[in-house]
């Protein structure tokens, strides 16, 4: 299970009891900046019998780099299907809700859930892309029915807004 929180200079990639990011720092730009984020990605996902990525965030500041953060999502969504591996997209207001019980819950509200309910401390430049990527693969390993922690019924709505694929037969 890999939970993975996209983004073009830090992106949060999280497995049961740990998490990483991936920079691919300021002098790449466009397609060597796109191509460097999945092959890294790739690395991660090798062997995952799911992936949840967190989908696209309408919010401000993000029109200027719309078109490749929606390409770079793309772009992994089918490195995961020419390999095989099913993915879910979360919304990001499902990812608050299921970590903080709040669709609106902050960055920093989302990372403190992460410690005080799974254990994990997100530190440095991209500790809320770690947090936001943990709570993803949280919720996909929740929905094979296997939840790493006890959440409220509250928190629990948030798997209900994610795009599902067919995992029958998937084993956590």
């Amino acid at each position: 299970m890999i939970g993975l929180d996209l983004g073009l200079t830090c992106t949060g990639v999280a497995g049961e009891g740990w998490t990483a990011t991936i920079r691919p720092g300021t002098a790449l730009r466009g397609h060597p900046r796109l191509a460097f984020l999945v092959e890294r990605v790739v690395e991660h996902i090798r062997g995952a019998h799911l992936v949840v990525i967190e989908g696209p965030s309408f919010g401000a500041g993000v029109a200027h780099r719309h078109e490749d953060l929606a390409g770079l999502r793309v772009m992994v969504r089918h490195a995961c299907w020419r390999r095989s591996i099913p993915y879910a997209v979360t919304p990001p207001s499902c990812r608050a809700l299921y970590a903080t019980g709040k669709g609106s819950g902050s960055k920093g509200a989302v990372r403190d859930a992460v410690r005080t309910r799974y254990g994990v401390e997100c530190d440095g430049p991209g500790r809320y892309d770690q947090a936001d990527a943990y709570v993803l693969c949280a919720m996909g390993l929740h929905h094979l029915g296997w939840p790493l922690a006890i959440v409220p019924d509250t928190n629990r709505r948030g798997l209900d807004g994610c795009q599902w694929p067919d995992t029958e037969g998937l084993a956590a």
